[in-house]
């Protein structure tokens, strides 16, 4: 019986108690800081400042000249 006591006592200690609104909107605003710490970091910035390449680059579309019109 004393393994299921202690199984009880497991599972009331895993739920997260409840928590005030004021103490929500912190955590969150904790969260959004860090990922904003990571979104400025220097090892991402190579992926944010890729150049977007140029349309005039592209291949014409000569199905003008294929079909006759």
């Amino acid at each position: 019986m004393s393994e299921q006591n202690q199984n009880e006592k497991e599972t009331v200690e895993a739920k997260p108690a409840k928590i005030s609104l004021q103490e929500a909107m912190k955590r969150k605003l904790a969260e959004k800081k860090q990922a904003q710490a990571q979104a400025n970091n220097p090892a991402n910035q190579k992926a944010k400042n890729q150049t977007v390449k140029s349309q005039h680059t592209k291949k014409p579309n000569n199905q003008r000249r294929r079909t006759g019109v």
